[in-house]
């Protein structure tokens, strides 16, 4: 981050490789990162250089049509008058109707404009600053700064002299912005939508922003650089610093505009000499590695044990209601309970199985009853014939006695 230097190199104008001093790193440029203010702020001030558009108050209603009424087996929207023409008969003023007004017509008189907080817009434009002196939001906005010494890049007070175009192009590349002054001319494209019919044909990247003290010809000499832009330390704009609402524009200072920031925003503790009433804003952490503050020996000596967890019981379920605490008790039941369930559908492997061995059942049974149980060897048979024996015996004393 730029915090972590102290100080910034300054190179020369005429010989950019080469460094003439070093200066300190303003604390306006260490300054929390606000990205959603940034958004904010540019989204409200991006609508106060609208222009009011709306329809004629007639638009639609120039005809003198008037409904048929009922009893047509049409609908009863006005209709235009005459004859003749297929125009005659048509439906008017309504807003489903072709030709007719539109619904909730637009009115010059909408609230075109925004009014933005001044310490907010002051706020964002810090933030802006301070990302543009990061070279990791720089390269995330896109811009090729591979080749360029350090961030921010601060340039001697020659520059701003600058009188042709051609001087101000050679001074960019020595500087280590050609791959950049590349990338934008590569990136003019015709613009998609009826723009390329209103003046705007062409769409094309922003490329670095030269951010100078003193005008004594920097803004003639660049002006004409595709995609470079320029502006004054003392009117700075946040839609120049942070385009399209996203911070981290590739920003090239020079020796004076560097040094008027602490001139205008001061430090934490003095305050915005140029800016009434205002300050810089504060981190909300000084170290933001909140990972490491809470694992520190200093926090970690001062904190309560853990507390354990209270031990909790599982609330005891009947086996014979729950089928799953049974198949705890009873592994493999419920794979019993799949198997007889399968047993008893025709077709499946288990039923062809039970089938089999009933088949083979009834088979071997009748094959040991006609081996076993015939004529008058079966037990039945023997058993009955013991009571037979007795029975005749009781008939003859029976007629013995009868005889007497």
């Amino acid at each position: 981050m730029s915090t972590a230097r102290p100080v910034v190199s300054v190179y020369k104008a005429d010989a950019p490789k080469e460094k003439s001093a070093t200066l300190p790193m303003p604390q306006v440029l260490a300054t929390p990162l606000r990205p959603d203010l940034v958004r904010y702020v540019h989204t409200n001030m991006s609508k106060n250089k609208r222009q009011a558009y709306a329809v004629g108050h007639k638009v639609g209603y120039e005809t003198a049509a008037e409904s048929w009424g009922t009893g047509r087996a049409v609908a009863r929207i006005p209709r235009v008058p005459g004859g003749g023409t297929h125009r005659a008969g048509q439906a008017a003023f309504g807003n489903q109707a072709r030709g007719g007004g539109m619904f909730c017509p637009t009115k010059t008189w909408r609230r075109w404009h925004r009014r933005v907080n001044v310490g907010q817009k002051r706020s964002a434009v810090v933030a802006a600053l301070a990302a543009s002196s990061l070279p990791p939001l720089v390269m995330a906005r896109g811009h090729r700064i591979s080749e360029v010494a350090e961030l921010p890049l601060v340039v001697s007070d020659g520059i701003e002299s600058c009188q042709k175009t051609k001087a101000a192009v050679e001074t960019l590349k020595s500087l280590g912005c050609g791959e950049e002054l590349q990338r934008v001319i590569d990136s003019k494209k015709v613009r998609a939508g009826k723009g390329k019919m209103r003046n705007r044909r062409y769409t094309m990247r922003r490329g670095p922003l030269v951010i100078y003290n003193e005008d004594n010809g920097i803004v003639r000499a660049m002006r004409n650089i595709p995609g470079v832009e320029t502006a004054c330390v003392t009117r700075l704009n946040l839609l120049k610093l942070a385009p399209g609402g996203n911070f981290g524009r590739f920003i090239i200072w020079t020796e004076g505009a560097f040094k008027k920031l602490n001139e205008m925003y001061g430090s934490m503790k003095s305050g915005a000499p140029m800016k009434k009433g205002y300050s810089l804003p504060r981190a909300a952490m000084e170290n933001a590695d909140v990972a490491r503050i809470i694992n520190s020996d200093e926090v970690q000596s001062v904190l309560r044990p853990k507390l354990e967890a209270p031990k909790k019981f599982a609330v005891k379920k009947n086996p014979l209601k729950n089928p799953m605490i049974m198949a705890r008790l009873n592994p493999g039941i419920m794979k019993k309970r799949e198997l007889r369930k399968a047993s008893h559908q025709k077709g499946s492997a288990e039923g062809k199985l039970v089938a089999t061995k009933r088949t083979a059942r009834v088979k071997a049974s009748k094959e040991h009853n006609k081996k076993f149980k015939k004529g008058d060897e079966t037990f039945y048979k023997s058993i009955m014939k013991a009571f037979e024996a007795k029975a005749a015996e009781a008939n003859k004393k029976e007629e013995a006695e009868a005889d007497e």
